[in-house]
């Protein structure tokens, strides 16, 4: 006969998933759950408090849960002392006695390592849950999951791919920025690259590319509409950070055309490790790179660190300088 679990460790980087566990946790708790649920900040509060809470007798219920977030980490941190060790000491003697009413959930934002001593005594008792809670290694897999299962709604391929770039690896923020998208489009159809660009910080980046396409064919005067639009986007930047991503965009381009020329892979996966992008603007960068030589792009990135000294000593305003770039760099 299987015991039921008096503790939980949930560990791992993963908070989306990591909160949905909690979530559960405290909806089985019932209609009168609030009474018999206390939560704790674990770096604030002493071992010997939340053990305690978590033996006190639950009111008019079976269960009591308490949750603690950071508990372990910060009572097993390098430099915690006497005081850390005989916490952590105390809670591993304490863990295989709570009782069976006691629902304790230790909650870690990191992964532990397999040498934690509290982890490594929770792996021989039978009366504890462990759960780790990794990132998803394809996130914009993770986003169109997302969508479909928690929201019931459809985003497509390449927009997930975009809202990954603009989030990069921050669940929370995935999540908020596909909510906005699904309220957004309000199940009418599926969220497409547009709306991304709409919502998202997303909009320079995704101008900074099309601006650069428009150089490649000489369209100055659509490179400096992309131009104007992004400032006005961010009315906050005076012109420098815009000019920053159209340099990294020609770094990296310069960076993709040596691997292209090097006989690299052109695929999205080859292009994405060999420059350290994420694999869908490795794409982007594949296509773009193949619109000009090694040595448009040698000239361009001394162009620019022209522009930038020009800019930082004060010789030029940085908006006038991109207007003055852009149309430099369409006639070539």
């Amino acid at each position: 006969m299987s015991v039921a679990p008096t503790f939980y460790i949930l560990h791992g980087d993963d908070s989306i998933s990591c909160d949905a566990a909690l979530e559960r946790m405290r909806e089985a708790l019932g209609e009168d759950g609030d009474l018999n649920r206390s939560e704790f900040d674990g770096a604030q509060t002493p071992a010997a408090e939340v053990l305690a809470a978590v033996k006190s007798l639950p009111f008019l219920a079976e269960k009591r849960l308490v949750i603690v977030k950071g508990l372990i980490s910060h009572i097993s941190r390098r430099g915690a002392g006497a005081a850390g060790k005989a916490a952590t000491d105390r809670l591993i003697a304490e863990l295989p006695n709570l009782p069976a009413f006691a629902r304790l959930a230790l909650v870690e934002r990191e992964t532990l390592s397999e040498g934690n001593r509290v982890l490594k005594a929770a792996r021989t008792l039978e009366n504890g849950y462990i759960a780790e809670f990794k990132k998803p290694q394809n996130l914009s897999n993770w986003i169109r999951q997302r969508a479909e299962q928690e929201y019931g709604a459809e985003i497509a391929t390449q927009a997930a791919q975009a809202l990954a770039t603009v989030v990069s690896d921050d669940l929370l923020r995935a999540d908020n920025e596909l909510h906005k998208l699904v309220c957004y489009v309000d199940g009418e159809r599926e969220i497409d690259e547009e709306d991304v660009a709409a919502l998202t910080p997303y909009v320079p980046e995704a101008n900074v590319f099309e601006m650069v396409d428009a150089l490649a064919t000489g369209d100055g005067s659509r490179a400096l509409e992309l131009i104007h639009r992004s400032l006005q986007h961010d009315p906050r930047d005076s012109g420098f950070g815009l000019f920053a991503m159209i340099v990294r965009q020609f770094r990296l381009l310069s960076m993709t055309c040596d691997h292209l020329d090097g006989g690299g892979g052109a695929q999205g996966g080859a292009v994405a490790k060999a420059v350290g992008v994420h694999p869908y603007v490795a794409g982007k960068l594949a296509a773009q790179a193949q619109r000009f030589s090694a040595k448009q792009l040698d000239a361009i990135l001394k162009r620019l660190q022209r522009y930038d000294q020009d800019m930082k000593t004060g010789r030029i305003e940085p908006r006038l300088a991109l207007d003055l770039l852009v149309t430099s760099l369409a006639r070539g």
